[in-house]
């Protein structure tokens, strides 16, 4: 592993190899990745965006248009 290109791991920190070193990057090994992807399954994380309770609406109509 080369230290200039050796990444901390998201998950606990440690050193990860680059991905042509290590099939788990960017995690440091196979377990990080597994708790990383549980906590997308748990819905721990999210990606932002518009509520999704209604259908968008056409940006040519209006609501009040009778």
């Amino acid at each position: 592993m080369s230290a200039t290109t050796d990444r901390p791991c998201p998950q606990c920190g440690r050193q990860a190899a680059p991905r042509r070193e290590n099939r788990d990057a960017p995690f440091c090994s196979g377990r990080c990745r597994d708790i990383d992807l549980g906590k997308w399954f748990g819905e721990k994380y999210v990606i932002s965006g518009p509520a999704l309770d209604s259908p968008p609406m056409d940006p040519g109509s209006r609501e009040d248009d009778d």
